[in-house]
């Protein structure tokens, strides 16, 4: 067993944290959230640098790298800023169902440009149910001989309204409403032109575009089936795996960050005559971050070698999700507690932290479903 990164990770490591810091200008990031403006021109120089895409095959634009490599770089962006870092990290969500399941059609036609960044990807797969079941699936579609006809519904559709390709995860009409029997579909959005309804006032994920999705009678040619009918579930149970530990690695980076800046506040401010970083109840605070971020850190990395191995188990990966995601609330709001009242104020972009920690949850699997699944493991009822 080996927990440490070998030399070509470190190095790849160490070219993310450059180019964070080097990109993500905090004033230029606080005008991108405030009016909600994704950042097309860092998307860019990230893309020529070979951080979008990397886990890509070199044919369709990427470096053929493992899912630790991206999650290292996901890290990072999220550690040196949460909203700049989830824009960036979340350019190609849901691309993988094309990677893993589409034809050398569809991954010659839509991988190329996401990896470029000059398209962005989309997965509409949540519903809003009011038996608040986050995995309902009520957008139908009906096969008609030329193709398919979607009616339905989908929620929180990251990048919705961006140029690029648009999955959609449906059931399959005349399957009797069983589980299995679904599929996902691709939409050119600049075709089919479904009905956008952009969410604003949103506390976090400002500079995305999140849209609610309605389709009304799309029609979609044969070509637009990914993989197999009746094959998503199966499809979409492997994508969630990797939107997961996509979503630990922001929440991790996150977590670091806030780490970060309270850290070095702590060695800085005085109260009473002494840096407050000398206070118990501070250092208490500080090691339980550290400790905390540590145990995402590996849980996420876990995962992430797992996931192409057969021995891996979903129980990690579950795992690494909420972990992850409880680590990056936690330490957000220590970090808030830390800086006091300068907490709340915007330039010390801890408040920041704060909101975009929260906006994990929506990433994958929602709620305390990891917690639920988990639980299923060990009871053995799966």
């Amino acid at each position: 067993m080996n927990f440490n990164l070998n030399t070509e990770q470190k190095a790849f490591q160490k070219a993310a944290e450059e180019f964070a810091k080097g990109e993500f200008d905090p004033e230029a990031a606080l005008e991108f959230e405030k009016e909600g403006h994704f950042p097309k021109e860092i998307l860019k120089k990230a893309a020529d640098l070979g951080f979008i895409g990397i886990h890509f095959p070199e044919q369709y634009g990427g470096q053929e790298l493992g899912l630790i490599e991206h999650c290292l770089v996901v890290e990072e962006f999220c550690r040196r800023h949460p909203g700049m870092g989830m824009a960036l990290g979340l350019t190609c969500i849901g691309s993988e169902m094309i990677l893993y399941f589409g034809s050398d059609e569809q991954r010659s036609k839509y991988l190329p440009s996401l990896a470029k960044g000059e398209h962005l990807s989309s997965f509409a797969y949540l519903e809003w149910d009011p038996e608040g079941k986050a995995d309902a699936v009520k957008t139908f579609a009906r096969a008609n001989g030329n193709g398919y006809v979607i009616n339905g519904q989908k929620s929180f559709v990251i990048n919705g309204s961006m140029p690029g390709p648009l999955l959609v995860l449906c059931r399959l009409a005349g399957s009797g409403g069983s589980e299995g029997d679904l599929a996902v579909f691709l939409v050119e959005k600049d075709v089919e032109n479904p009905d956008f309804c952009k969410l604003e006032g949103r506390i976090g994920m400002r500079m995305l575009s999140i849209t609610d999705i309605s389709f009304n009678d799309l029609n979609l040619p044969k070509e637009s089936l990914v993989g197999n009918e009746k094959q998503g579930k199966r499809q979409f149970n492997k994508i969630l795996e990797f939107m997961r530990i996509q979503a630990s690695a922001i929440a991790t980076g996150i977590a670091q960050g806030a780490f970060d800046r309270a850290l070095a506040y702590s060695k800085e401010r005085e109260q009473f005559g002494r840096k407050i970083g000398s206070f118990e109840a501070i250092k208490h605070r500080l090691a339980d971050m550290a400790v905390r971020i540590e145990s995402a850190r590996l849980l996420t990395y876990k995962a992430a070698s797992d996931f192409h191995k057969d021995e891996g188990t979903p129980q990690v990966n579950y795992m690494a999700k909420m972990v992850s995601a409880d680590t990056a609330m936690q330490a957000a709001e220590s970090a808030v507690h830390i800086f006091g009242g300068y907490g709340y104020i915007v330039e010390n972009q801890i408040e920041n932290f704060y909101r975009e920690a929260g906006m994990v949850e929506f990433i994958g699997t929602t709620g305390n479903k990891e917690k639920f699944l988990i639980a299923d493991r060990i009871m053995g009822n799966i």
